[in-house]
């Protein structure tokens, strides 16, 4: 099965502890704080893997999480960071967050988006020390890393797209030009899932993508191309494949036509070849005339026979434009859509260790906030909690 779509829940990791130490030597009466930094908690990163083809990945794993960062250490000594959560998905994956909003579009191979960033590491007591405060017993805990759900969504990046009616011979073709190995047979829908083909040349690759056949009111969600028509928006070319056997071609030209304007994305604007198929069953070829600027030229082939295809084979070529070189250096490259994430309400105050126990610093947080976020930083029962200069017991 071809999966276009997935469901992800991702954890970046918690910041490490900062470290509440004294330095202890014998013979330095006044060793002073040397508590170190924890470490920053590990990302959640989504990364284009020109080497997949599909989100079948993520049918047996939906959940990923970042590393915790280590907490810091005596003498000093800074926390490890957190290890980095890379998912690994096809070019061309979208992501969308809860509220539907596209939050990255990873279109290249190599292209990176955070899609959870980690905690803030806490600071060591040796880092609030002053000449006024030389011997301070407190230092930062980490903060939790960021949390969401996603929806991944892959449209396909292929140079040409082979669209048409069902039973139009768009698999026999792709069969015919490239190096794939469809399903083909002698009734409607043989494809249910698109189906991607490398065509070749002396000097360059097409990948041919074979989109499961539209119907009349596709657009609107009859058929099974309603599912697949996000598939089409990346292509550069449309082959429009036509059964000249059955009918008039221009009706079932116009007839697909309407669809790819209904659905929009571009499709209508799209530059188009038309492939008359299964001309092997008449006695001539049929006439198949248009001023429609996006049509650049016409083929008459038969998959049955092999007439036609290598002159539309070499037509490809001639007829697709080379795909646009990506300049990872160029420092105007977007490699994925701005994304400004919701502030977590947890970011307005801070804990801090005590040597009794824990300090909450900033504005006050409300009562089930403060006891998540207390829980969070390694709060036990009896710990002593000060709060706007009040101290409690944790509960």
């Amino acid at each position: 099965m071809f999966h276009d779509r997935a469901r992800i829940h991702v954890q970046a990791g918690r910041g490490g502890d900062g470290a509440l130490s004294f330095r202890r030597e014998k013979y330095v009466p006044k060793g002073g704080p040397d508590g170190g930094d924890g470490g920053p908690g590990g990302d959640v990163v989504a990364v284009a893997d020109p080497d997949l083809r599909d989100l079948s990945g993520f049918r047996s794993r939906r959940r990923f999480a970042g590393g915790r960062g280590g907490n810091g250490g005596g003498a000093g000594k800074h926390g490890a960071a957190g290890r980095t959560s890379e998912l690994r998905v096809p070019v061309g994956t979208q992501v969308f967050d809860a509220d539907e909003q596209l939050v990255a579009d990873l279109a290249h191979p190599g292209a990176r988006a955070v899609l959870a960033r980690g905690g803030a590491a806490g600071r060591g007591n040796r880092r609030f020390a002053s000449a006024t405060r030389q011997t301070p017993r407190f230092a930062e805990t980490g903060l939790p890393g960021e949390e969401a759900d996603y929806e991944l969504r892959l449209k396909l990046l292929a140079d040409a797209a082979l669209v048409g009616l069902p039973n139009a011979g768009k698999s026999s073709l792709l069969r015919r030009i490239s190096n794939a190995t469809p399903k083909v047979a002698e009734y409607p829908f043989t494809t249910i899932q698109p189906v991607l083909g490398t065509v070749d040349s002396d000097e360059r690759q097409l990948v041919v993508a074979d989109v499961p056949g539209l119907i009349e009111g596709a657009s609107e969600g009859a058929g099974l191309g309603h599912e697949f028509l996000a598939h089409l928006e990346r292509a550069r070319l449309l082959v429009h494949v036509i059964d000249a056997s059955e009918g008039d071609p221009a009706e079932r030209f116009e007839a697909i036509d309407r669809e790819l304007a209904a659905y929009g994305a571009g499709l209508a604007d799209r530059p188009q070849v038309v492939v008359l198929n299964k001309v092997d069953l008449l006695p001539e070829v049929p006439s198949f005339e248009t001023e429609d600027p996006r049509v650049l030229r016409v083929y008459a082939v038969s998959c049955a026979t092999g007439a036609g295809i290598e002159r539309f084979r070499r037509g490809l070529f001639e007829l697709c434009p080379p795909a646009p070189v990506v300049d990872e250096s160029s420092e105007g490259l977007a490699e994925f859509l701005v994304y400004r994430p919701k502030p977590d309400p947890r970011r307005g105050f801070r804990i801090m260790r005590t040597d009794r126990g824990f300090r909450v610093i900033g504005r006050a947080p409300g009562e089930a906030e403060l006891e998540a976020a207390l829980r969070e930083a390694g709060a036990k029962r009896g710990d002593e909690v000060e709060v706007a200069g009040e101290a409690l017991e944790f509960e």
